[in-house]
Order: structure tokens, then sequence, then C-alpha cells
């Protein structure tokens, strides 16, 4: 029996789970056109309950953080209820479960903003189609100071929404990028104020993020999802972008957060940009605490990263979807069901 996936964890002073394994955050476009997830979501989440976390799609802190049709919002009283019928159901059967709380930045379109340009952390040009939404991305404009100061506050909203919709804690969307990714980078970040042209500096709106959210709801609620490497969104390779992340990892380290967790689709990879590491490599290099490892990873992987760290944790996300009882199959020594994107059709 894999024992060190199967094994509970205190994630923090507040969270113990009942195993190493967490249901990553996929968008599933399980809400209807006011943001409030509908009925499929209540039953697409707690048939995953015994899962030792789950963590949710995507959830948009504010209207303006939209970049896609059809996803969910944390901003206003109907979505709050909405979501605290899938957050008693996953209660219900044993289970934990945390809003990813989500802005999606430069990668949106005008359509979604009356006509004015998707906010950034700079001035950027992206050509990327947008999801299923029928239009490219386009021009980003630079946030600025008086509306980063802003979208500080709906991060902290977002996370005190969460709480009152049942969630045990948020997992804070800096990945894959987005948003908070993009004050990360130096591809997208060309700031020469106090959010950008320094490492230190770059680091300072996603470190400002993790506070105020720490100090809406407690930093032992609290989960970060990073990408150190460009992979994603047009994100392109930089050599001193590792040094943004080292900082920041370093600061995270005084923070008793729940968790960092890679932001990834395949954790095999190593990157040049990170000294020949994986993402989760130099993550797990940098920070001390719980590290989630996710991309890719199958029972045997899985174990081994379990394996050489009491504080690892793995994710999964498309064995997750072709196998909602993926915690009995790993329990029982199973084989798994494989993924096929067919699936998606008839996802319950």
């Amino acid at each position: 029996m894999p024992k060190s996936l199967l094994a509970p964890i205190e994630l923090s002073s507040s969270i113990e789970l009942q195993n190493r394994v967490v249901m990553a955050p996929m968008t599933r476009r399980f809400s209807d056109k006011n943001g409030c997830p509908v009925e499929q979501a209540i039953n697409y989440y707690s048939k995953r309950s015994d899962a030792g976390l789950i963590v949710t799609e995507g959830t948009l802190i504010s209207e303006d953080a939209i970049g896609y049709g059809n996803i969910p919002g944390i901003y206003t009283e109907n979505q709050i209820t909405a979501w605290e019928k899938v957050t008693k159901a996953v209660h219900d059967k044993g289970g934990k479960i945390f809003l990813q709380i989500w802005h999606c930045g430069r990668v949106s379109h005008s359509h979604f903003h009356n006509g004015k340009l998707p906010i950034s952390s700079s001035e950027t040009v992206m050509t990327t189609e947008l999801g299923n939404s029928g239009f490219q991305c386009e021009a980003s404009r630079a946030a600025t100071l008086t509306e980063i100061t802003a979208l500080i506050k709906d991060y902290g909203r977002a996370a005190v929404n969460a709480r009152k919709a049942g969630f045990d804690g948020v997992e804070i969307h800096g990945a894959n990028g987005y948003l908070v990714d993009q004050f990360l980078h130096h591809c997208t970040n060309k700031r020469t104020d106090s959010y950008g042209g320094s490492h230190q500096k770059m680091a300072k709106f996603c470190l400002d993020v993790v506070k105020e959210c720490g100090e809406q709801i407690g930093f032992d609620r609290v989960g970060l999802r990073l990408s150190p490497a460009g992979h994603m969104a047009e994100i392109e390779a930089h050599p001193d972008d590792k040094f943004v992340f080292a900082h920041l990892l370093g600061e995270l380290n005084a923070m008793a957060l729940c968790y960092v967790h890679t932001g990834n689709f395949d954790d095999s990879v190593v990157f040049t940009e990170l000294d020949g590491m994986t993402m989760t490599g130099f993550i797990r290099k940098h920070y001390k605490a719980n590290v989630i490892a996710s991309g890719g990873y199958d029972i045997s992987t899985a174990l081994e990263f379990c394996d050489e760290n009491c504080n690892n944790l793995v994710a999964f996300g498309r064995p997750f979807l072709a196998n909602p009882n993926l915690i009995t199959l790993i329990q029982t020594e199973q084989k798994w069901i494989e993924y096929n994107k067919q699936m998606l059709e008839t996802l319950e």
C-alpha cells in the first residue's frame, strides 16, 4: 500500500488532511451567466471528497478579473450562497476544500471590460486565442498604483467571501501567466516604480496579496500557486526570473502559509532559466514548508516525491477527472482509467 501518499498531514495549525493527495484546480466552467456555480459543480466536487484536499477551479475575485465566459466568481452574495452548497456537500463527506482565487489580468479582452483594455503589470501585447470565447488576446494596460491597491483589497475580500461560503481556505492563483504571475516575470513586468525594476520590487505585488489574504482570514488558511518558469500564456523565459522567485520564496518562508503549489502541466520538464531544475525542484530548494507538486505525476513519481520529504504532497488533475474514486484506487492498488478529452462532454 502506498503509505506515504495516504498518510495524514498537518497542512497548518488549523487544518489536517486525511492524505497527501490533492485534487488540482481545473477550469470546468461550471457556472451560470452570473458567475454562480451550478448543480453540476456540487456533484463534481462532492464525488471527489476523499482527496486530502480539493482545490477548486479558478474563481474570479471581482467582475473585472474575468478572462473567459462561464467562470465562477466569489464577489457577490449570490455567488457565496451558491458556493455554500458545494462546500457543504464536500464537508458532509469529510473532505477539505480550498477556493482558488483568480484574476486573469492580460489574459482577457476588451469585450469583457466595456471596451477598456485588460489590466496587467505593464503594457504588453498577447496574440493567444482566449479559451472558448471566440476572441484573441490583445494589448494590455499597466495598472496604476491606485488600481494595484484596489486589486490587493479585492483578493482579501475574495478570501473573506470564501470563508463565508464555507471554504477551509484559499489558494491564490499566482501561476500560469495570470495577473499575479505577470508581476513576477521580466517579460511582462516592465515597471520602474515600487512594483518593478528589481527582484524585490517585482515580488512585492504577490507578497502584498498574500499578506492581505493572510491578515483577513489567517495565514494558516492561505496557499499559493506559482510557476517559476515560463510555460504558458506567452510568458517567455528570462534568466533573471529565478532571482525574483528565489526572493519571493525566501520571504514566504517567514509566513506560516499552508503551502506553495506548483503550477505546471508536466513537472518532469527541466528549465534552463531555473539552472536545470524542474519547477517543483526549484520551489522545494527555496521553500521549507509544505510543497504540493503538480504536473503529470503517476503513482510511482508521486510516491517518490512524497517519500523525499514529510512536507511534500502531490496534486492530480486529469486522473481525478477520469477517476472520481482515485483515492480508493490508490488504496487498493488498482489500475487507473486513462483520461481522454471526450470525458469532458459527460463529466460529473
